[in-house]
């Protein structure tokens, strides 16, 4: 499980682990690295978020773009940000936690919340009443987050992604349903995973009914069925017979279409030639003329 997420509250006031659906089994981050950053961005990190969440909407809208993005349109491996080109002013008042974790194939229960994780045998924690309520901030930034080996080119439904929260006391609930995903292609033979995902937010509050604990949970089944996703290429001998079939059709059509064209345009010059042999009127010469009429008129005369 591949994570790279900013929560706009200091490091020492937050803890992220996984709970598996065993709920025995608690497997604590100790792939994840907590980097104090600041949680507004910079202007060329604006400028990559919002190229990054313009694909996003493009994908929503035109599934066929992901087959570009698979085969080379987005060269990075990871979706995350640049770093700051000029050195921050203020201190730090976010904290990045990034790195990878190592999770069973069942459903669990990724989860940011108040306070550091206190493992037990009877249950799962988090020291939380030394973190001062007004300092609940749960806005956060999900820069990438991806489930098994990382692949140039796949944009998870999840990068990008920033929330930011109206309340101390708030829940950020993602349901994730994870695909196992084979690539097959010229550049790339690996196995990963896809995922689909819902949101949801809501704000703690006890009195009105809405019960459960602040923070960014993410809980995430992993399919029983798989994908395979391949490329494949014509060979150039089928290329070259195909190429040759086109090409003979077309000499083919042509020479029907020419005798075609030759039979109509010699049916309409017969034509015009019998009309005009019939408009033509013949003369005899003068000598032709006087040696034939004592004939006609001797024969009518007999």
């Amino acid at each position: 499980m591949n994570i790279d997420i900013t929560v706009a509250m200091k490091c020492q006031h937050i803890g992220a682990d996984v709970l598996d659906l065993a709920e025995t089994m608690v497997a604590t981050a100790d792939g994840l690295v907590y980097e104090p950053v600041i949680f507004e961005l910079s202007p060329m990190q604006r400028e990559w978020q919002r190229i990054l969440q313009n694909i996003q909407a493009r994908l929503q809208e035109e599934h066929s773009l992901q087959d570009i993005i698979f085969k080379s349109a987005f060269k990075s491996a990871s979706t995350a940000l640049p770093p700051r080109e000029e050195n921050p002013v203020h201190s730090a008042d976010a904290c990045r936690i990034h790195g990878h974790l190592y999770v069973n194939k069942v459903a669990g229960n990724f989860h940011v919340t108040v306070g550091k994780a206190i493992p037990h045998p009877r249950g799962h924690a988090h020291l939380a009443a030394l973190v001062s309520h007004e300092s609940y901030n749960f806005s956060h930034r999900i820069d990438h987050l991806s489930f098994g080996e990382l692949i140039p080119g796949i944009i998870n439904p999840l990068d990008g992604t920033e929330k930011i929260a109206s309340d101390h006391n708030q829940m950020f609930q993602y349901f994730v349903t994870v695909v196992p995903t084979k690539l097959q292609t010229h550049k790339i033979s690996a196995e990963t995973h896809q995922f689909a995902v819902t949101e949801r937010e809501r704000v703690i509050n006890h009195a009105a009914g809405s019960h459960g604990v602040s923070g960014i949970f993410m809980k995430y089944d992993i399919s029983s069925l798989m994908v395979t996703v391949t490329e494949e290429h014509m060979p150039f001998w089928q290329f070259i017979v195909r190429l040759c079939g086109i090409v003979g059709g077309i000499f083919s059509t042509t020479g029907i279409l020419h005798s075609i064209g030759g039979f109509i345009v010699e049916i309409i010059c017969c034509r015009f030639r019998l009309k005009s042999s019939k408009s033509i009127p013949v003369q005899l010469p003068d000598s032709q003329r006087n040696d034939h009429e004592p004939l006609a008129t001797e024969e009518a005369t007999q």
